[in-house]
Order: structure tokens, then sequence, then C-alpha cells
């Protein structure tokens, strides 16, 4: 079980997003996990990054806290290079456990 201290990747997550393909359109291999998310753990304050890495550049990722989606602001920074998704939390509390 996780401390204070400590991110788990149960329970922040990044999930991809398909596309809905029309009906004419060519069936595309799904967006795997290539590097999947590993657990952190960081002093309250502090900073974590969580990075995954995917089959597909430029893929659609949520990332979840739970069931909440998380969104760009001051205390979530993502990123999306090519095949890398990337979620930096920043002034890390134990509610973000």
């Amino acid at each position: 079980k996780c401390q204070s201290n400590c991110i788990n990747q149960d329970l922040t997550q990044a999930s991809i997003k398909a596309p809905v393909a029309s009906f004419f359109s060519p069936l595309a291999l799904p967006v795997l996990f290539k590097k999947e998310l590993k657990d952190k753990e960081v002093e309250e304050g502090a900073a974590v990054k969580f990075q995954c890495e995917l089959t597909k550049d430029n893929a659609t990722v949520e990332w979840r806290k739970g069931t909440m989606e998380l969104f760009p602001c001051t205390k979530y920074e993502i990123k999306l290079s090519g095949r890398t998704a990337e979620l930096v939390i920043h002034n890390v509390e134990p509610e973000d456990a």
C-alpha cells in the first residue's frame, strides 16, 4: 500500500481514446501501450512525471485519476510527443496518491 508520499499507477492512469471510424474507413490497428506506467515515489510538494509509450504516433490519450479525467492546468502538465505521452503532477499532495 502506498504511503502519503507515493503516487500509484493504479490511481493515475492513461487511456487511449480511439477515434470513431466511418463506414468507409479502412480498418486500422488499435493503439496499444508499448511501455506502461510505473509507480513513483515523491516528496510532498515536489513534482512527479509519468510517461508511457504507445504503438502509434500522436494518438489521443486521456489521463485519469480513478474516474476523473485530468486536464492541463497549473497542477497537471500534459504532453504528447510522437509515441510518448507524459503527465507531470506539480506540488504533489497526499490526495494525489
